[in-house]
């Protein structure tokens, strides 16, 4: 079986695709594969789904949604529902791998590109981590604290691995084809100092050292302008290369 958070909460198995319908369910789903294995505590659920609210028979309403999601997880996979969702000492875990779960194994990819020295590599195995998602992570979900802290780390870890991404393609000489892409990037998040350099890197290789110098100064300005801050020390030293044509930038 396999847990589809990055995007709509999906559970597949044999090919068997299911939207999980109750925003609930789903949300519960979504806690438990976070990652799967892990014990979540009834109250911790409950904070979740209603937050502050006084419901009566909360922890009642809480054991119907689970007994949903168990008849879903039993139907999939000819499984006992209460053996896949499992009752431990004060909650509930879901029995599955960590890497029967989309968003575990794209951070487990991520990190091994991280690692990874070989620039044609690193670009496999992030195309690999990046191509998992199908929309914004844990959509449509009762966020409370936990899953908004999850849903803003794994959109951080995916912007990151852009990053990352587009630096080993421009490693293994592919500025020309990573700059629309950075230009979008660099639209959506203008305070993000690498998009920047990494635009401006890819402009310069390209034989394109006044837009280069340009991009700098947007940000520049964007920052004094929105933070009250100066370019951070890469970023100028970016700058300050392209003025002299430094050949290391080549």
């Amino acid at each position: 079986m396999e847990v589809q958070l990055l995007g709509s909460v999906t559970v597949i198995h044999d090919d068997v695709r299911r939207h999980v319908v109750s925003k609930r369910v789903r949300t519960v789903l979504a806690l438990l594969s976070l990652p799967p294995g892990t014990p979540i505590l009834y109250e911790q659920l409950m904070a979740e789904l209603w937050g502050e609210r006084e419901l009566e028979n909360m922890r009642n309403a809480l054991q119907a949604n689970v007994l949903r999601l168990r008849r879903l997880l039993g139907s999939l996979t000819g499984r006992r529902g209460d053996e896949v969702l499992r009752t431990v000492s004060g909650g509930y875990l879901l029995d599955l791998a960590p890497d029967a779960v989309d968003a575990q194994r794209f951070l487990s990819l991520a990190a091994r590109a991280t690692a990874e020295r070989d620039p044609d590599k690193t670009v496999s195995l992030l195309e690999e981590a990046l191509g998992l998602w199908r929309g914004p992570a844990l959509f449509d979900l009762y966020e409370g604290p936990r899953l908004q802290l999850e849903t803003a780390h794994l959109e951080e870890q995916r912007l990151c691995a852009r990053e990352d991404l587009v630096a080993a393609r421009l490693r293994i000489g592919e500025g020309r084809g990573v700059i629309p892409e950075l230009r979008q990037l660099t639209a959506q998040h203008p305070g993000r100092e690498r998009l920047s350099q990494l635009l401006m890197l890819a402009l310069y290789r390209d034989g394109r050292q006044t837009e280069a110098l340009d991009v700098f100064h947007r940000t520049r300005q964007w920052l004094v302008k929105e933070l009250g801050l100066e370019p951070g020390r890469d970023l100028s030293q970016v700058y300050q290369s392209i003025l002299t044509q430094d050949v290391m930038l080549g």
